[in-house]
Parts: C-alpha cells; structure tokens; sequence
C-alpha cells in the first residue's frame, strides 16, 4: 500500500560520472533552505570510500554529509542507504543503512541489488516522513542501459518512488549536446518520460554563445532547459565527490610541501583539503610510480579501504625506501587510519576481512601491531594531543585493533589514547578522521614541520562557499520552475 507522504521529491541524474551531481544537490538543498523549506538530501546508492559517520551512529557517502550540512540538519544513516566501497578492481564492501553487510565482486552484487531496494524506499520514506522536498541524488549515468534491469540508483529508484527526474550534462568535457539528446535515444520511453527537464553544467565564456545549443537539446528531447551553469571555480574548496577530484603533485612554489599517497583503495582523503586551502602549504596527492620528491616537508600515508593491499603497492612502487629517504633528511611522517597502521611492525587478517587469512609485516617506523576483525568502529571523538594538551575534534572509522608501546599521540579522556608518536617526534599516527580540519590541530602539525599557517577558519569558509554556490544557483538555475516540476512521491509498500 502506498505511505501517506506529503514532502515533494526531485531527482538529479546525469549524463556521466563527475558531471557535478552532488554540488548542484549541496547548492540547490542550502538555497532551497534559505527560502524556509525543510529540505533532506538522499543518493539511494553511492560507491565512495570517502565516507562520514552519522549523528545516528553509522556511515554514510561524505557527499551527502556535506549536502546534509548544505540543508543544514544532522546526518543519517537513511540519506544513503546503500553505500559500496570499493576493496580490489572488482569487488566492494556493501553499507546498508550505515552498517556493512558484507561483500561481494561487481557481478554478485547486480544480483544482490534488487534486494535492497526495499532498505532504499524504506529509508527515502523515512525522510519524506520529515521533510518539505527531498533532493534525490543519482548515481554514474541515467544511460548504462546495460544495468537497468537491477537499478536502484537511477531510473530504477525514479520509477519506483515515482520522483521526476532533472537530468544534467557537463559541458566542460565536451559533447554535451549529444551526451543529453544520446541519453533519451538509449534509454526506454518509459524513463524518458521520467525526465522533466535538463541542466548544462560547468560552462565557460559567453552564454549567449550556447542559447542555440540549449534550444536544440529541448527541440531534440522534449525536456525544459533549466538552466546553463557556469563554471564555479570555488567548489574547490569543497570536499571532492570521489578520487578523480584528486590533485597531483604541483610545481614548487616555496611554499612548505606536504605529499599524500594515493595508493590504489585510498579512502577519506579530504581529510587533507584543509591544508590545501592554508597559503603557505602546497599539497600534493602522489600516484603509484611517482617518487616522493626531496624538498616535502611531510609524508600522509592516508586511510585506506584495504591497507594490507595498498602497503604491498607502497612497497611495490618503492615508497617504502622514499620514506625512509625522507627521514634521514630530517622529514616527519604522519599516517591516519590505514595508514597509521601501516606503520606499525605488522598487520595481521586472521579473518580474511580484507582478502585471504594471514598476516604481513608493517614498515616498522612504529613500535605497534594491528590486528583487523571485530565490530567497525563509528564515533565522532574529541580530545587533546597528550605532549602540548592541542585540542582536537573528529571521528573515528575503521575494522581492527591496535596495540603499541610508543607514547601515545591523542588523549581522549576517561583514561582513553589513540595514537603512537615516535621517540623523534617525527613519525606519528592515529585512527582520528578530520584532524586536520579542527583549525587548532591544523595549526599546530604546520608548526611541527616548520610551515606558517594562516587565519583560516576552515569550517565557516565550507559554509560561507555553499552560501556562494546557493547564490550562484539562483542566478543561473530556474529554481521556482523545479520546485513546481518536483512532485509527492507514491512509495508502494509490501502489504
């Protein structure tokens, strides 16, 4: 039977991955919020290992804590209620309303996902439950007619929940007119039908320029032309939707140089982008086959989705002797997550969480062992370093335990440490996410590696840019004509 919903829903699909997606539902939730509407941001299914955990206790894509944020209400578990993370090429973990399930390779998991659609409509009811208009998220492209008959992210959720669908195409790399008209072509007319109007995204120069191509893609389709998009260079300093929004290694500019490994599974890296955004620091995200460059000041080993398969890519591409490099130069090394536990003595899988049973051994830079296994652990965490007493907010995310007789790093009260810091000073690591974005602790690891920090107030500079992004919606994007085109969703139920 249908549930009795009185929130209106609206759907953005693209024409492709990373045609900005998740920025135009971040900017439409905070201008949609200004206007007073209770606004909620959901993406029925997303493949992130950048992820956030809930005010409810579990994880969710960081695309839909920024968009939560946007909207300006906490995050739950139910604004992404399955969530893949990728471990090798071709399997994933499987997140199902913040908590894992299990895993499964790419062609399992078609099999699996008709399943899930009952967790994705319950979730989606959940939040239509308390909200004016709910800003659905697809996922890739509206056009992989090839995965329609088990969908649950794009046409398939549509179809389903009955939620009208604004499909969007990104100029900026070409091809727009074809990627748009192409997808009505390929998929049924039953989604075309789906599909209420369009939006062309990332344009550059003249608008005028382009008039006659957006009269063409309506001409062609039948679809409402709802806006041209020029390009926002600010979105920069917003939290990248996925890996392809990873700097590389830049010129040196004098600035003090911070270099984070991009191994194969990175997971949770815009825990750097706070450093990308101080004037003194030039980040760099080095890719496997790049050498770790002499003048860094700091070595990231990041988080990671499978830590014993990105330590044996470390050592493959030889960062295991760039490393130790960089320390008899004088150079610090900090790991978070995974990569904390990569620098302990070992690292040991007696379950197979990550791959076949066994144990390896770790880059010895930290007296510690880890042990993955048990409950994963989701927490939002303050505290203090334990040698300056520097306070520190963020969270924790991760399988395994680990022991270690160094100093500890962080204090988290109730007798509580995380952590381990060399004898040197110079090597240190923990399992705490978004350190760096507490303005205190950034400040104070560029006092460590000798590099000035600014005034930068991190946390109010993300909003101050979605307030910018809401700002330029509203200029560019009919944003009256949407909420008209978005509509109450009819959710059938069993029973």
């Amino acid at each position: 039977m249908p549930l009795d919903l009185h929130a209106r829903a609206l759907m953005i699909q693209g024409t492709g991955s990373d045609v900005g997606k998740s920025l135009l539902v971040a900017g439409l939730a905070r201008a949609f919020t200004r206007r007073g509407l209770r606004v909620r941001p959901f993406k029925p299914q997303n493949m992130s290992n950048n992820a956030a955990v809930t005010a409810d206790g579990g994880e969710i894509g960081r695309a839909q804590a920024l968009q939560a944020r946007a909207a300006r209400v906490p995050t739950s578990v139910h604004m992404n209620p399955v969530l893949l993370k990728p471990q090798t090429d071709v399997g994933a973990q499987i997140v199902v309303q913040g908590r894992v399930v299990g895993n499964a390779k790419a062609r399992e998991y078609q099999a699996i996902k008709p399943r899930l659609l009952g967790a994705v409509l319950d979730s989606f009811g959940r939040l239509a439950a308390e909200a004016d208009l709910v800003l659905v998220e697809g996922a890739g492209s509206a056009s992989e007619v090839n995965l329609r008959a088990s969908d649950i992210a794009n046409m398939g959720f549509a179809r389903a929940a009955d939620v009208p669908v604004v499909l969007v195409g990104d100029i900026d790399r070409g091809g727009v007119i074809a990627s748009l008209v192409g997808t009505k072509a390929v998929i049924e007319a039953s989604d075309a039908a789906m599909i209420v109007g369009f939006l062309v995204n990332r344009f550059r120069g003249d608008p005028s320029l382009f008039a006659d191509g957006m009269a063409r893609i309506a001409d062609e389709t039948g679809w409402a032309a709802l806006g041209l998009v020029p390009y926002f260079a600010e979105a920069q300093k917003l939290p990248a939707e996925d890996a392809l929004g990873i700097p590389g290694l830049s010129a040196s500019n004098g600035a003090v140089k911070v270099t984070v490994l991009a191994y194969p599974r990175i997971a949770n890296f815009d825990d750097f982008d706070p450093l990308r955004q101080e004037p003194g620091v030039d980040v760099g995200f080095l890719r496997p086959g790049e050498p770790i460059p002499g003048d860094t000041a700091l070595v990231i080993l990041p988080g990671s989705k499978a830590t014993i398969a990105d330590l044996a890519s470390l050592r493959e591409t030889g960062w295991d002797i760039d490393i130790k490099a960089h320390l008899r130069r004088g150079g610090h090394v900090l790991g978070i997550c995974g990569g904390y536990q990569m620098l302990g003595r070992s690292v040991a899988d007696p379950d197979g969480i990550e791959g076949a049973p066994g144990s390896v051994e770790g880059l010895g830079l930290i007296d510690a062992e880890t042990v993955l296994g048990g409950d994963k652990v989701l927490v939002e965490v303050t505290g203090k370093t334990v040698a300056e007493g520097v306070p520190f907010k963020g969270y924790e995310m991760h399988v395994g335990r680990t022991t270690t007789k160094a100093s500890p790093l962080l204090d988290l009260g109730d007798d509580r440490t995380d952590g381990a810091v060399d004898a040197t000073g110079r090597i240190a690591g923990c399992y705490i996410h978004g350190l760096l974005a507490d303005d205190r602790q950034r400040r104070h690891w560029l006092a460590r590696i000798g590099a000035a920090s600014s005034d930068l107030d991190y946390e109010a500079g993300i909003d101050a840019t979605l307030d910018a992004l809401a700002d330029h919606l509203e200029k560019h994007v009919d944003c009256t004509r949407l909420l008209e085109l978005a509509r109450v969703p009819t959710i059938k139920t069993a029973g």
